[in-house]
């Protein structure tokens, strides 16, 4: 379990781009202004199994491109593995909105009403040189095929989403964001 706190404890908290958007603002390339808010919500969780061994977490994400901010939020689960750390997706509780979703907003839910999301793929993270890497493909229909890789260090969290329709990437960045926390 030890393993599971300090990789929940690297990618949570308060986390952006901004040294990286200003460098990309600066060299004249197209980016977004990220944020990352990570909390862990088991607390808001009842009726978890009485072994139960994972960390639940409200991924609050925010991303600016010209002037207009798009928030994604997620609710996973990390549970360690021998092979590593696993990231699952599950839907946003009952009656959450997507657009306003947060952990201050979250309500108490039960374990029972919880859905692991049937379209992504769990990532797996394996640690390299005091590093977590990993993760995973997802096909959300058979011509939408959404790509995640990351890296969670002290430093930083690396994050890569590439999302390619018929093969075609159609949302996706050349180089990965780079979140430092704030």
């Amino acid at each position: 379990m030890k393993f599971l706190e300090d990789f929940v404890g690297l990618m949570t908290g308060h986390f952006d781009n901004k040294e990286q958007f200003d460098a990309m603002t600066a060299a004249g390339k197209a980016y977004p202004y990220a944020r990352h808010v990570n909390t862990a919500c088991n607390d808001k969780i009842r009726n978890l199994p009485q072994e139960f061994d994972g960390i639940f977490v409200v991924e609050e994400s925010y991303y600016e491109t010209n002037g207009h901010c798009h928030a994604s939020p997620h609710l996973f689960l990390i549970t360690e593995h021998e092979d590593g750390m696993r990231l699952s997706s599950y839907e946003l509780p009952a009656g959450a909105d997507k657009n306003t979703f947060s952990y201050a907003s979250m309500e108490i839910v039960d374990y029972c009403d919880l859905k692991a999301s049937e379209k992504f793929t769990p990532a797996l993270y394996r640690k390299k040189d005091g590093v977590w890497e990993g993760g995973s493909v997802s096909h959300f229909s058979p011509v939408m095929t959404f790509k995640l890789w990351e890296r969670f260090s002290e430093a930083c969290l690396e994050v890569s989403e590439t999302i390619e329709v018929n093969g075609k990437r159609t949302f996706g960045y050349d180089d990965p964001i780079i979140y430092k926390r704030v």
